[in-house]
């Protein structure tokens, strides 16, 4: 009969909480703070704190492809082609959402009291 060791996770799982909370905990801090700096210039239609929760949440998305679909042991090729496709299909839905929602308060603007 053969015995199969098990490896406790215990200590990754904490890593992975830990390093999700604290990006969680900035974004959070940040929402309620909005800093005038980052909150009131704009790069590329948005302000920069849009872009700031933008960038933390794909970091986000990512980590946890990567922790929890196990993706670091996978195939190189695999990886690229799982990860790369997301990263395309959000910066789409992204650009969209930026495009679209510059359109809707350009026209509505006269019209509602924001």
């Amino acid at each position: 009969m053969a015995s199969h060791a098990h490896e406790s996770n215990v200590k990754r799982i904490w890593i992975v909480f830990g390093i999700l909370s604290v990006i969680t905990i900035v974004e959070v801090a940040l929402g309620i703070i909005k800093p005038e700096s980052i909150h009131l210039n704009t790069f590329l239609g948005t302000s920069y704190l849009n872009w700031i929760f933008i960038i933390l949440t794909l970091a986000k998305a990512y980590y946890i492809t990567w922790t929890f679909m196990h993706m670091e042991g996978e195939k190189k090729w695999f990886r690229r082609s799982v990860v790369w496709s997301a990263v395309f299909l959000i910066i789409y839905l992204v650009t969209l959402l930026l495009i679209e929602g510059s359109y809707l308060y350009d026209t509505l603007s006269p019209l509602v009291r924001w």
